[in-house]
């Protein structure tokens, strides 16, 4: 969705030249164009194997504005979300990502729309930047016909272009991204997928199948582990021996991200993009991040943390006013220009949700459809009891 001059000139290099060549490449090219520069700190990343990512990232101004706008009206998307729940127009799971924005717009801002996505249930935010508009990911949330999945996926599993979900089952999107990866490789395409999971998937054992066959094959795919600190309602201490999730690759090199800083999920994943098409193979990236709900909208998050900690995070290392205090004090925006945009992304949600509420949910009759490709459909499906079941017109 977002796009600077810079990693547009990195995905630009001759493939010939290499992951190093086209970094160099990518660099001259942008020596003499008027951007702004912002450092990023010590640590903003950690290398295994790999070295790391430049601290150093430059961008325009409307590039800048864009990624915090994009923040915003994810913040705002899940916001609405959680009413809804709580007013139940939105029934069943509902995983929020608030807190952990910057991973959903870092990801794809660095990204172009030939790379693909896969990820868990927390998906809303990849959902938006991959391309589906508010109105169908909250019509879906309600179960309303114009959702993106037809109101019959909820939140769990919705799709876009080159996304793949919204996966409910823990773990199993890995060995899916590591598929794609396989098809993109086999096309020759010039592209990469992001596998995400979170620290309490990542002790799944087919997790390491796929750092497995990813690194056989040298597949382009980024195993991105978003690690919020707690499986559910467990502690990652609790419950896995190494959580230092970038070194699980052990063969494949990792990157540990400070995952609460839009700028340097934007500038890892530009790295490992370039790393993967080059024919490097595949790369463990471990985005350190917060949830400040619950696991889902039936946890209150309370039990297993303090509310202390919750708002010791949010005080201290919340990523949208982070990075607003950022492009205050590098003179990219003023305080007011910030302010109009956070009115307009509530502005923008606000109607998007009223658009949404009024649309009816789909007629029981469709519950069939789409299961099957219309002509490749099998004779019959079950239903809850034997008169239910429904059948299909055969060609």
């Amino acid at each position: 969705m977002l796009r600077s001059a810079t990693f547009a000139a990195v995905r630009k290099a001759k493939p010939s030249a290499g992951f190093k060549g086209a970094m160099l490449q990518a660099a001259r090219g942008m020596a003499s164009s008027e951007m702004t520069t912002i450092e990023l700190g010590p640590r903003a990343f950690e290398g295994y194997n790999i070295e790391v990512p430049s601290s150093q990232v430059t961008m325009s101004k409307a590039d800048l504005l864009a990624i915090y706008r994009q923040m915003q009206t994810v913040r705002r998307l899940e916001m609405a979300a959680d009413s809804s729940y709580k007013h139940k127009l939105i029934r069943g799971f509902c995983h929020l990502c608030t807190g952990q924005e910057a991973v959903p717009v870092g990801v794809e801002s660095a990204l172009t729309k030939d790379d693909a996505v896969i990820t868990a249930y927390r998906c809303h935010g990849f959902t938006h930047e991959r391309g589906a508009s508010a109105f169908g990911i909250l019509g879906e949330l309600m179960g309303r016909k114009e959702g993106v999945s037809k109101g019959k996926g909820g939140s769990m599993h919705m799709y876009a272009p080159n996304f793949y979900g919204g996966n409910g089952i823990v773990g199993a999107q890995v060995p899916l991204g590591a598929g794609i990866a396989f098809a993109q490789k086999y096309r020759g395409e010039q592209a990469c997928t992001v596998a995400l999971y979170g620290d309490g998937a990542a002790n799944q054992g087919q997790v390491f199948e796929s750092y497995n066959m990813a690194k056989l094959w040298d597949l382009p795919v980024l195993f991105v582990c978003e690690n919020n600190k707690y499986g559910m309602g467990t502690a990652a201490g609790r419950a896995a021996a190494n959580t230092a999730y970038y070194t699980r690759g052990q063969y494949i090199p990792g990157i540990r991200v400070n995952g609460m800083d839009v700028l340097a999920v934007r500038q890892a994943i530009a790295y490992a993009r370039q790393y993967a098409v080059s024919g490097e193979g595949p790369l463990v990236l471990e985005m350190n991040t917060y949830r400040y709900g619950g696991h889902s909208m039936s946890d209150p998050g309370t039990t297993y943390r303090t509310r202390e900690e919750i708002q010791h995070m949010r005080s201290t290392s919340d990523p949208i006013t982070g990075f607003k205090h950022r492009l205050m004090d590098s003179g990219v925006a003023t305080e007011d220009e910030l302010k109009a945009i956070d009115k307009e992304a509530k502005r923008l949600i606000d109607g998007e949700l009223a658009k949404a509420k009024a649309v009816p949910e789909p007629n029981a009759s469709e519950l069939w459809d789409d299961v099957y490709a219309p002509g490749s459909e099998v004779p019959y499906l079950r239903g809850r009891v034997p008169e239910e079941t429904h059948y299909y017109a055969q060609n």
